[in-house]
């Protein structure tokens, strides 16, 4: 089982738990790396860092890392939304997502509710949830060129409800060549994938992003994997990391160590 984990959100946004309790959460648990973040600053979003905290998230994670280094490895991330103004000085990686699209002047958020995602369809698409889809991954395909991106975060995050609401069908033509052109465009900046299984620690899905079929396409195309929890909580660590790992590389995926 890796035992890495770059995904993980603590008190200073929308986590559960202050840094130091993830820290001693994982030495407990044996993990050797640990990835800590913040959602990067967003206007409009009510989950990110706030301002005033971005200084003093990075001073704790600089002494936590030295206060525990003989046990293990700690990391200062930052979790990039597509729409943050932040300037990225002083993290150690970055990992590029997309939360919302932009319709109008409204920002939708893609994994609230689904009536969310449902009310913007009808109200900015003319109720072509197809269309929601490819503007969400237009903007997925660009992550990479628009920051120096080391991780591209939960790929397909717009199917967080799949499961127990279907709002589309992810085997329409549509749906699959939309996902199918960010990927294209991703792959060729050698940029893993998450494995991301934090929507199973919540209770959302019971499989990871990406679904095993973009895995597929994902993995013909060249791209690799990393393993990530996406933990808002000290207890979800590496989630299922050890089944997952397995089942994605029986898909013929890479999955890699940081």
């Amino acid at each position: 089982m890796i035992l890495e984990d770059f995904h993980t959100h603590t008190v200073f946004c929308d986590g559960d738990n202050s840094p130091e309790e993830m820290v001693l959460s994982a030495v407990e648990q044996g993990i050797k790396k640990l990835g800590l973040l913040v959602h990067a600053y967003v206007e409009f979003d009510d989950c990110c860092v706030k301002i005033e905290n971005i200084e003093k998230f990075k001073a704790e994670i600089a002494r936590l890392r030295e206060k525990y280094k003989e046990k293990i490895q700690i990391f200062c991330g930052i979790e990039m939304d597509y729409y943050s103004p932040m300037e990225l000085d002083g993290f150690d990686y970055v990992i590029g997502s997309v939360h919302y699209i932009k319709c109008g002047e409204e920002y939708v958020a893609v994994d609230t509710r689904p009536s969310v995602l449902k009310k913007a369809a009808d109200k900015y698409f003319g109720g072509d949830m197809y269309a929601v889809c490819e503007a969400y991954y237009s903007m997925v395909g660009e992550l990479a060129d628009k920051f120096k991106v080391n991780i591209i975060g939960h790929f397909d995050l717009i199917t967080k409800f799949s499961e127990k609401e279907k709002l589309f069908d992810t085997d329409n033509e549509r749906y699959i060549t939309a996902a199918t052109k960010a990927i294209e465009k991703l792959v060729k900046h050698n940029i893993p994938f998450e494995i991301n299984t934090g929507a199973i620690s919540r209770g959302y899905r019971t499989t990871p992003y990406p679904s095993f079929d973009l895995a597929k396409v994902i993995a013909a195309h060249g791209g690799n994997f990393v393993l990530s929890s996406d933990s808002h909580n000290k207890t979800t660590l590496c989630k299922e990391f050890d089944k997952w790992e397995n089942a994605y590389k029986s898909l013929g995926a890479e999955i890699v160590t940081l």
